[in-house]
């Protein structure tokens, strides 16, 4: 009885490596392709990217805010703006991610983010580069104009709220 173990219990015929079949053109668990890497970037964006805001030290200027998109302990991006809570306007002035995450949405839910954060901020944008521009137009951001804007931003100081104006 040695032997009939081995022996298969079905009455399936199997083709050989060499016949009919098709040749492989990779590992059976190789590299995934351009859509298989894009899909992947594309759940890394929505699913383990964090946002933090923060003010930015230093002279900035008043009211000068980062939002840090953080993954795994590491900026992969940051998105700078100004915003005046007594007008409520809000002005884009930087956005910079990660090249590796271009094009994985990942601008857009950041900007949905902080309109969410902001509710009722008019924004508007300085950034001019194609890709910021892309961008923006996308989400209905307009250009800021030369002159126009909040006026307590650019005269260089936010109101005192406890003191009355005039």
């Amino acid at each position: 009885m040695s032997g009939e173990h081995a022996r298969p219990t079905s009455t399936l015929t199997f083709r050989s490596a060499h016949g009919s079949e098709a040749p492989r053109r990779g590992a059976r668990h190789g590299r995934r392709g351009a859509l298989g890497r894009r899909l992947r970037r594309r759940i890394l964006a929505y699913r383990d990217i964090e946002f933090l805001s923060t003010h930015v030290p230093g002279d900035t200027g008043p009211g000068e805010e980062c939002l840090l998109l953080v993954h795994v302990r590491k900026v992969v991006g940051q998105i700078h703006y100004r915003i005046c809570t007594a007008c409520d306007e809000g002005v884009i002035t930087g956005i910079a991610i990660d090249e590796r995450l271009h094009s994985t949405g990942l601008g857009t839910r950041a900007l949905s983010h902080l309109r969410s954060r902001h509710p009722g901020t008019a924004w508007c944008s300085t950034l001019t580069l194609r890709t910021t521009r892309d961008l923006l137009r996308r989400m209905r951001i307009p250009a800021a104009s030369a002159g126009a804007g909040c006026a307590h931003t650019h005269a260089g100081a936010m109101p005192d709220p406890l003191r009355p104006a005039g």
